[in-house]
């Protein structure tokens, strides 16, 4: 049976059409949009109209690719929301505006949803059959969850708020940033990751969503995306080290011509979620990860 799901969050709309069979999934269609919903909301509190605008033509698009998919894919697609709706005061004022537009109830997922339904994502698309301890690390643009578990049954979980869109316009808003500014942000990632979360230490790390998928095909100097090349990939720290040293010091406009594929519409976040994550990986005391290409999207079929 064809199924789908949308994930409304900070800086990315993003959509799965998938085929589900005994609980299996089979990746049909997925896109991607970057009308980054959350900007300024760290700030204001408010999502701005624009951005609302920029993501409701996203969903439009979506639902018209799901129609002619299949007729009824949009009465069956899961849609939610997670940080820059959680967080702001006009929220449902917006989910208003989509359902009005689309048809579409969103569901706004709390902190501690978000980390389950991505742990199970991560792992589903990532085959993973051992029974053994896993954390997966999902940095958004306006937080990061944390996810523990055994296998694909999931433990627990914590969200916090620390984003690559909302550390850049906290921390790094200079382009590009010094290195008081910089040195501030990695203080900022060291306080605001517990290191109780870390006890077990022989749980193997796992890595989803933009931010980390990004810093990967970057490193790996692809030049489309290509799940099958990324999903399980060895992110090494010392490769990540190097990644931030090299982007640290030149402007947003430069960070895109790296690798202008990956980098558009998220060159001026990227260094805050490489110093998101590699703040996170030195508190756990590892010295790589394992990229997922699965996530949200992929955790609620």
């Amino acid at each position: 049976m064809l199924c789908a799901s949308v994930d409304i969050g900070t800086n990315s709309v993003l959509l799965l059409i998938a085929e589900v069979t005994d609980g299996k999934l089979r990746v049909i269609k997925e896109e991607q949009e970057l009308p980054r919903l959350g900007r300024g909301v760290d700030g204001s509190g408010q999502l701005h109209p624009d951005s609302r605008l920029r993501v409701i033509d996203s969903l439009k698009r979506y639902y018209d690719i799901l129609r002619e998919t299949e007729s009824e894919l949009p009465s069956r697609t899961i849609v939610t929301a997670t940080s820059a709706v959680r967080d702001a005061a006009n929220r449902n004022e917006f989910l208003a505006e989509i359902e009005a537009e689309t048809g579409w109830r969103v569901r706004v997922l709390s902190g501690e949803e978000e980390a389950r339904i991505t742990y199970r994502g991560a792992l589903r698309v990532l085959r993973e059959t051992e029974q053994k301890p896993f954390m997966v690390i999902d940095i958004g643009g306006g937080s990061t969850e944390l996810a523990g578990g055994k296998g694909m049954q999931y433990s627990g979980g914590i969200s916090l708020d620390i984003g690559s869109v909302r550390f850049s316009e906290r921390f790094l808003s200079a382009d590009p940033p010094g290195l008081t500014e910089l040195l501030a942000a990695k203080s900022a990632v060291r306080e605001a990751v517990p290191v109780s979360f870390f006890s077990e230490s022989e749980s193997e790390i796992v890595g989803v969503a933009g931010t980390i998928t990004t810093i990967a095909a970057v490193i790996l100097e692809l030049e489309d995306y290509q799940p099958g090349i990324l999903n399980g990939y060895q992110l090494k720290l010392e490769d990540l080290d190097r990644f931030i040293e090299q982007i640290s010091h030149i402007a947003s406009s430069e960070i895109e011509k790296i690798n202008p594929f990956f980098l558009r519409g998220r060159a001026d976040v990227i260094l805050a979620g490489a110093v998101i994550l590699q703040g996170i990986m030195k508190k756990a005391g590892k010295e790589s990860l394992k990229v997922s290409t699965g996530g949200i999207r992929h955790g609620l079929l």
